[in-house]
């Protein structure tokens, strides 16, 4: 797999789409409209589920 972000660039796109959309950021609609960070979020984390949690706490 090829990535094309650093896990500081991930977290940082997760953090603004999570202040963005103002609620909790479901996988289908970020694979949907955001592929290229999907694919490296999965990348650098074991789930979706993780990076979130690494980017915005819970």
């Amino acid at each position: 797999m090829e990535i094309s972000m650093s896990v500081e660039e991930v977290v940082n796109q997760i953090s603004e789409l999570a202040k963005e959309e103002g609620r909790p950021l479901r996988k289908m609609q970020v694979k949907k409209l955001n592929p290229e960070l999907m694919k490296n979020a999965l990348y650098y984390f074991s789930s979706w589920e993780t990076a979130i949690e690494k980017s915005v706490g819970s």
